[in-house]
């Protein structure tokens, strides 16, 4: 177990000799060798993003014909039954892709947050994952930026490293099966994590099997569709929206943007996160108040819960974090500036790599939270964050994408939707009486603007990222 606590500061360390601070006559490795080709297998295959022979291709079924529902409950044992038997590389490779996720996601979240004025939620883990399957269908040059944005130049200290996108996928599963583990044989599961890619594809276009069964780690149910996107772009995106309803049973809210017309593939990510706070109910089954602004407030559904949590307030910075488990691995925290118009400044000051991972020593004290339950949702189409990050033409008409289709790719929309939801656990009970807050309990309450995070700390990696500011009953 003692590896899968690798410190972050060792993360860092590694980082530093990568940067060149440190000079000697040592054999140099890779701070990501663990994720990258070795030699021999670079020299077998005459370099990692060489064309090969031929792929078999199929070209995808209509998006009208028949397909059977998401099994959620399946998806989640089987995410959790990935984790039973890893041998330790399985777990080191994991705490690598965690670091490369925890840098661009949170980077990622700082650029779209300038943006935001309600609630909005991000999956760096959906993020950091749909480039990562583009990475797998890429060739060069594509390729070599595509490994570069992900966080590993390939060119340093005249060693050249080329990422194995399949190590990659495979340690984003064991990722997502340490978040979804239960506590032992016997423990309950109250996350629920569910990762659906839709391909969908001009009539005519062939993909190739072996990238789209490539995505199989990340995303078990990939569903590969083909459909008028050019004649009437508003009801292909429509089209398209019924279909991920039709499947998965989410009714997610958010419009899909007009798909471009002169666009062969589409790749949508969808995620749904399903958490249960442990020992909480509904507050009174009753709406209650949450203060948008200083005269503004909205009626919210609550949760409230008694246990015992760490809680740790920051005087100097004006604002508190209590940190809630769902698991022994897996966690909930909640950071609450003390004043809303401060919220932005908390937000700088906490979402940081160094803050989120270090250790808090504190011993864990009763408290008594209420907090709003959350059903969120965002959309985000990746080739935006690209122009923002001046790197509009990535995935444009001239990007080398081989290993996804030999035949007229052009990648339109890029979107990663997250649906996410915190409520009560609906399970065991704790006694009446073990619910009411005692004399000692520390009161928290969140009736204004916070921020989340979800976390796992087995590969130390940020799962979500919220910004709660103006919350209505969803309709």
């Amino acid at each position: 177990m003692a590896p899968a606590k690798v410190s972050l500061r060792a993360t860092v360390l590694c980082l530093l000799a990568w940067a060149g601070l440190a000079t000697s006559d040592r054999v140099y490795i890779h701070p990501f060798h663990l994720l990258t080709y070795n030699d021999s297998s670079l020299k077998e295959t005459g370099g990692a993003h060489e064309e090969g022979p031929p792929d078999p291709t199929f070209a995808p079924v209509p998006i009208q014909a028949k397909t059977s529902s998401v099994d959620e409950k399946a998806l989640q044992v089987q995410l959790a039954s990935a984790v039973e038997k890893l041998e330790e590389v399985d777990r080191l490779r994991a705490l690598e892709v965690g670091t490369l996720i925890n840098l661009k996601g949170l980077h990622m979240y700082t650029v779209l947050s300038k943006t935001w004025h309600t609630a909005h939620v991000l999956s760096p883990v959906a993020l950091f994952g749909t480039l990562a399957c583009f990475y797998l269908g890429a060739v060069d040059p594509t390729a070599s930026k595509l490994q570069t944005f992900l966080g590993v130049p390939v060119e340093t200290q005249s060693y050249t490293s080329r990422l194995d996108g399949r190590k990659v996928l495979s340690a984003l599963q064991t990722i997502q099966g340490f978040l979804v583990a239960k506590d032992g044989e016997q423990g309950d599961a109250r996350l629920l994590l569910s990762t659906v890619v839709g391909l969908f594809t001009a009539p005519g276009l062939h993909l190739k099997q072996s990238f789209v069964q490539g995505l199989a780690p990340f995303a078990p149910n990939t569903f590969s569709r083909s459909l008028d996107l050019s004649t009437n772009p508003h009801l292909a995106a429509e089209k398209i929206k019924t279909f991920i309803q039709a499947v998965t049973g989410w009714q997610m809210s958010i419009p899909l943007a007009e798909v471009s017309p002169d666009s062969t593939l589409l790749f949508n990510t969808f995620v749904h996160f399903q958490g249960k706070m442990r020992g909480s109910t509904a507050a009174a089954g009753r709406a209650q108040e949450f203060w948008v602004d200083n005269t503004t407030t909205v009626s919210v559904p609550m949760l409230s819960g008694t246990g015992t949590f760490q809680h740790w307030s920051d005087a100097s910075n004006s604002f508190s974090v209590t940190r809630v488990p769902f698991s022994e691995n897996a966690c909930l925290l909640l950071i609450r500036p003390q004043h809303a118009s401060d919220l932005e400044k908390v937000e700088a000051h906490t979402l940081q790599v160094d803050f989120l991972t270090r250790k808090k020593n504190l011993a864990p004290r009763t408290v008594h939270l209420t907090m709003p339950q959350l059903v969120l949702e965002d959309s985000y189409d990746l080739q935006d964050l690209l122009t923002q990050a001046k790197l509009p033409t990535l995935l444009g008409p001239e990007a080398h994408l081989g290993k996804i289709s030999d035949g007229n790719l052009r990648v339109g929309q890029v979107l990663t939707s997250v649906l996410f939801e915190l409520k009560a656990d609906e399970g065991k009970q704790p006694p009446e009486s073990a619910q009411q807050p005692g004399p000692e309990a520390l009161e928290v309450t969140l009736n204004s603007s916070f921020l989340f995070v979800v976390y796992e700390q087995r590969a130390a990696t940020v799962h979500i990222l919220g910004r709660v500011i103006n919350l209505q009953l969803r309709t």
